[in-house]
């Protein structure tokens, strides 16, 4: 039963399943669904794989007591550890609503016979597009001047026009981009069209990239950049590859943006960078805790340009997202599982 003083749970029928054996009923729990779904996209389909139950947000205490019925999970922040798996017996499918999947302890998973899916490259012209919106940005400073204009500025101005920012093309400009996975491969391709110099550090082979990208090391990388975009996970290798070291590396008065995982970044350095000038303006989409404290100190920097962690969150990219979601766990009942990510 669900506790009906819950007035946030959405809940939606249950329905009967038949796979290729028998007739099944699946219990499906969706366990932090507000985020991905405040109401403006349909989670029907999820109705017709079983007993959908969604709650919008679900406390570390509460995980193991919603999902002790679960035959399957759907997560996107809430983590699935081995401690929580373990009590768990019925669980035996988990659906990562993102691409990363380190919110669940794949191992511990494996062991148990759980299988693991996530949802690859549904977000990338969304995020490439927050990529240039912050660029164009920190470029043209478009809010600024219209925040300036409903004060009555340019009503008072003396000239048909003004300024009082730096403005600048991105024609001919150099931008650096770490990882050249979907999202990296997009921003290149329209740095492209913008005219840009591109430079890349990946692990790919000059022999397959495109003749306009050109492959070069990380410290090369860091001192040819006008524009350093960074699109890599969030490893043991690249934790906070950004730091006061790398930073001393770039040209000074550089743009440094990251729409991918906000602990890429020693965020205390790239404040410092920002108040010292060795960048001229940080443009994030990430933090490395989210939400953040309100003492972060990235928080307090004019040239800092923080934006809640929505470049997934265009309403076609969300439903992409469910439709692919849907999709993986309809292929697991059929016993053809897709997008695994713990094989």
């Amino acid at each position: 039963m669900v506790d009906s003083a819950m007035t946030s749970l959405i809940w939606v029928p249950m329905n009967i399943l038949k796979n290729s054996n028998n007739f099944i009923i699946m219990k499906i729990v969706q366990l932090d669904g507000y985020a991905l779904n405040p109401g403006d996209i349909s989670m029907n389909d999820f109705s017709a794989l079983g007993e959908f139950i969604t709650f919008p947000r679900t406390a570390v205490n509460e995980v193991v007591e919603r999902l002790k019925d679960a035959d399957a999970v759907l997560t996107n922040k809430v983590q699935l550890t081995s401690e929580v798996l373990q009590q768990l017996p019925k669980l035996k499918y988990i659906g990562v609503m993102a691409t990363g999947y380190n919110v669940v302890d794949i191992d511990a998973a494996k062991r148990l016979g759980i299988v693991v899916t996530n949802i690859p490259a549904y977000s990338t012209d969304s995020v490439a597009q927050m990529v240039f919106a912050h660029i164009l940005n920190i470029s043209n400073h478009v809010a600024h001047y219209a925040q300036q204009n409903r004060a009555g500025r340019w009503s008072r101005n003396p000239d048909f026009c003004y300024w009082d920012t730096p403005l600048f093309e991105l024609n001919g400009k150099n931008m650096g981009i770490v990882g050249l996975g979907h999202i990296g491969s997009r921003v290149a391709t329209i740095a492209r069209d913008f005219n840009m110099n591109v430079y890349a550090f990946t692990s790919k082979s000059a022999d397959v990239l495109p003749s306009y990208i050109h492959k070069v090391d990380f410290s090369e990388l860091l001192a040819a950049s006008d524009i350093l975009t960074l699109h890599c996970p969030l490893t043991d290798s690249t934790k906070h590859l950004i730091n006061d070291a790398t930073l001393a590396k770039m040209r000074k008065g550089a743009i440094l943006i990251n729409t991918s995982r906000g602990g890429v970044i020693d965020e205390d350095a790239v404040a410092r960078a920002l108040q010292n000038g060795t960048l001229r303006a940080f443009g994030a989409d990430v933090l490395t805790s989210e939400p953040p404290a309100a003492d972060n100190a990235l928080l307090q920097q004019p040239n800092a340009y923080i934006t809640p962690h929505i470049a997934w969150a265009s309403v076609e990219t969300r439903k992409r997202l469910v439709d692919i979601a849907v999709n993986n766990l309809r292929q697991f009942i059929a016993g053809k599982p897709v997008n695994v990510v713990n094989a």
